[in-house]
């Protein structure tokens, strides 16, 4: 398969506080992978729109749709990615559970959901990923009293057995103004992990 886009966001909950949008056209993404908690009928149109490849999975507020799967695996080169909300990893986003779920749906990426917050790190030879929530939505008991919900997602390029991570975070500084900061990294299966800014 040829290197295609694919949008990784989650936990969205507020579909009229999409700080991204302007980032986000039809026609430049190939695939969206969706890791629950959509909530709106209008997110799902939406998400459509940018990429008619659109993959979600049940996250725990996801009430009107019964009958999505709680996970799902899709192939991009030789890269096996698994997706799921996190809601079903306990204890949630501990590192030895999401290596337990990563080897039970035989992948080298693991992409989770359900605690607002991005992360990336590699373990014994998988990659793990947290896009956190693309419009900022407060987690349940997950952040520290002082934290600042940063929203945030991701895209994904996957050439062969290279995985290449931007990660875009919407931070506000000490004036208040909002700019998006953009982050690289990159995964090569077998080979580990490197980070760019």
């Amino acid at each position: 398969m040829a290197s295609r886009l694919v949008l990784v966001l989650g936990d969205l909950f507020i579909p009229d506080r999409a700080p991204f949008k302007k980032l986000l056209t039809p026609g430049k993404i190939g695939q969206i992978l969706c890791l629950g908690n959509l909530t709106s009928p209008l997110t799902y149109d939406y998400l459509r729109a940018i990429a008619p490849d659109l993959q979600i999975v049940k996250g725990d507020f996801d009430v009107e749709a019964p009958n999505l799967p709680l996970s799902k695996v899709v192939t991009h080169g030789s890269l096996r990615i698994g997706f799921t909300h996190g809601h079903t990893i306990i204890p949630p986003g501990d590192s030895d559970s999401l290596l337990i779920a990563a080897r039970h749906m035989d992948v080298d990426v693991l992409l989770w959901g359900g605690t607002h917050r991005f992360e990336a790190y590699e373990l014994e030879g998988k990659f793990f990923v947290n896009p956190g929530s693309a419009t900022g939505a407060m987690g349940m008991g997950w952040w520290g009293e002082e934290e600042e919900v940063v929203p945030s997602f991701c895209l994904m390029d996957v050439q062969g057995d290279v995985l290449v991570l931007y990660v875009y975070q919407l931070k506000t500084d000490a004036n208040g103004v909002e700019n998006v900061a953009v982050e690289k990294v990159s995964f090569r299966k077998n080979a580990g992990l490197t980070t760019a800014s």
